[in-house]
């Protein structure tokens, strides 16, 4: 079951568009603009990054800061983790 959660998850992060970055700094108070939530679903589709995996997370963080700022960054890894939690998948990330 948790291989079926993870390739859901997975295939949702290569989807992202534009758009659904921007809709989601909205709602989750980060401050980008449309350039940059570009930047961010171009990276997320092309860069094959799995997210279960902490190396590739950290990378994945750093190259974010880059494209925001490091509070940005910060931000999206504290919003990151307390998604975890919520949903109850702390045990599928390493």
């Amino acid at each position: 079951m948790s291989i079926f959660i993870k390739q859901m998850i997975i295939n949702k992060m290569r989807q992202i568009t534009t758009e659904d970055v921007l809709t989601y700094s909205k709602e989750y108070g980060f401050s980008i603009n449309r350039k940059q939530a570009e930047q961010i679903s171009n990276y997320i589709q092309k860069k094959k990054i799995n997210p279960f995996e902490k190396s590739e997370r950290e990378k994945m963080l750093k190259d974010l800061s880059e494209i925001t700022d490091p509070n940005t960054a910060i931000k999206a890894n504290k919003l990151f983790y307390e998604l975890i939690k919520s949903y109850g998948l702390e045990h599928l990330f390493n």
